[in-house]
């Protein structure tokens, strides 16, 4: 036992050393000019757009609200909005009383701003006392669930269940039953995955320092977005201390995405625009900019001809100058050679 805990330890310190080095040369260079947003990005939105189930005492977002939110939409490239809607109970079933305000959020959004797609983000805890994909019953409620979103005048779900394993069956099972629901509606399915193993051999001792299961492999993620339309990796929550080897992470990232996602998939990369500080998160280091230097110095001075966008989490917490910073280095960069 001591010999095998010796050797995890061995392993990780290696990995540590060797992880600083390699994230260290991924975040050099200048980003290109050529590196920026095409009009394919995405905002996750609270819940309040969609308003609050009868005796809640949280406050409704209102109609200046809403003048707000397409100013600040009509100067940027977000083309879907995932607003909360929900989540499943722990059984799979939905309850459309937890969002009396949904039908007044589409409405608007339909109206005031046309081409952009609004996607009922849906989603739970899976594992443990929470609610299973391994069961038939639960994945048949959550496909129940899909189809009366859509029902209500959604354009899509975007589904957002954590923690998913690697090699998670359950989970392919229900993105397959729920893409046969969303394409007879002419809808988009979207789902968030979690971060990507970025180079051989680190799953083991990641997840031996993260105490859980830390990264997917390249192929599950390749073989969940053959399910879905639209997939946005979760590059945030990281716990690397600098700017540096978070932006070099960030690019990693988005260049292993690039390889595992099919081509006629859309492909987000989720950025921080939120500002907790623990030690999963740190607050100085998973900057916007950072991130969004890290999506840009992955893409090159060519960027792949394929659909392709940064998505922002989260609304309530983005700040003036986390726009201020997407708006500069992403959506447009003028002046960046």
């Amino acid at each position: 036992m001591l010999t095998s805990v010796a050797v995890m330890v061995g392993v990780v310190a290696v990995v540590i050393g060797g992880a600083g080095v390699a994230l260290y040369a991924e975040g050099a260079g200048t980003p290109s000019s050529a590196a920026r947003s095409t009009g394919h990005d995405a905002l996750w939105l609270g819940h309040a757009w969609v308003g609050w189930p009868e005796g809640s005492d949280r406050a409704a977002k209102t109609d200046a609200d809403f003048d707000g939110l397409v100013v600040l939409v009509r100067s940027s490239g977000v083309k879907d909005l995932f607003v909360h809607d929900g989540p499943f109970g722990m059984d799979g079933s939905l309850d459309q009383a937890k969002s009396p305000h949904a039908a007044w959020f589409l409405d608007r959004v339909h109206r005031e701003l046309p081409g952009v797609r609004v996607q009922a983000w849906l989603g739970q805890v899976v594992g443990g006392t929470s609610l299973h994909l391994e069961d038939a019953a639960t994945r048949a409620r959550v496909v129940t669930g899909v189809g009366a979103a859509l029902d209500r005048g959604f354009d899509g779900v975007h589904f957002d269940f954590e923690p998913v394993s690697d090699g998670d069956s359950g989970f392919v099972d229900v993105l397959a039953a729920s893409r046969a629901v969303t394409s007879s509606h002419h809808a988009v399915l979207s789902v968030s995955v979690p971060q990507v193993e970025p180079f051989s051999g680190w799953r083991v001792p990641g997840d031996y320092l993260a105490g859980h299961p830390k990264w997917w492999s390249q192929g599950y993620l390749r073989s969940v977005a053959g399910h879905c339309d639209q997939v946005a990796v979760m590059a945030y929550d990281t716990s690397l201390p600098t700017e540096w080897a978070y932006r070099g992470y960030v690019a990693r990232q988005t260049e292993v995405a690039l390889r595992s996602v099919p081509t006629g998939v859309d492909l987000l990369i989720g950025v921080p625009a939120f500002h907790t500080h623990d030690p999963g998160h740190w607050d100085s280091a998973e900057t916007m900019a950072a991130a969004l230097t890290g999506v840009r110095l992955a893409l090159g001075a060519h960027p792949p001809a394929r659909p392709f966008g940064v998505a922002l989490y989260v609304d309530f917490a983005a700040t003036p100058d986390d726009w201020a910073a997407y708006r500069a280095d992403w959506f447009s960069p003028a002046g960046v050679s």
